[in-house]
């Protein structure tokens, strides 16, 4: 799903415009990225738990040339789901989704294991 279409469905569900659907899912995502910004942890009830994890420098090497370079340090972005949301992704069969995401493999046999 992507960010229109998210818009999209707030637009929908809550019934406001689709100019306000996306201004509101912008101010959000803005929100969210600016405390990631600021190293803190985001936590959404029922849904997981993004956090900022520095990484420390390291080596590595150029795949290319097999040059020994150094990594710098960096900041990474990461996310746990929660036992809920673990759960109602479980609660749908694989070959289900599968299925909804891509609709040409409701017409492939698959092997029977």
């Amino acid at each position: 799903m992507r960010k229109v279409e998210i818009a999209h469905r707030i637009h929908q569900e809550a019934g406001i415009s689709e100019k306000d659907a996306a201004t509101l899912l912008d101010w959000i995502l803005e929100l969210l990225k600016t405390n990631l910004q600021q190293g803190e942890s985001l936590t959404i009830s029922n849904f997981g738990t993004f956090t900022v994890r520095s990484k420390a420098p390291r080596k590595g090497r150029n795949p290319q040339t097999g040059e020994d370079i150094m990594i710098p340090p960096r900041r990474v972005v990461t996310f746990r789901a929660s036992p809920q949301l673990k759960i109602a992704v479980n609660a749908v069969p694989a070959e289900r989704q599968d299925a909804e995401e891509h609709p040409a493999m409701l017409h492939t046999k698959r092997p029977i294991l």
